[in-house]
């Protein structure tokens, strides 16, 4: 019973782990989108 626990406890801390890895990337993609958009409203502006 105590391996169960020990396995389950391994397997729940991966899955914590890989959401925060996914949550991150989700943010850090949004950055990076949000910067890009504003370089090109940018250069629109410039070119009109």
């Amino acid at each position: 019973m105590i391996s169960f626990f020990n396995e389950f406890i391994s397997y729940l801390l991966l899955v914590i782990i890989m959401a925060g890895i996914a949550v991150c990337g989700v943010f850090a993609g949004k950055k990076l989108r949000d910067k890009k958009d504003l370089k090109d409203a940018s250069s629109k502006e410039g070119s009109k």
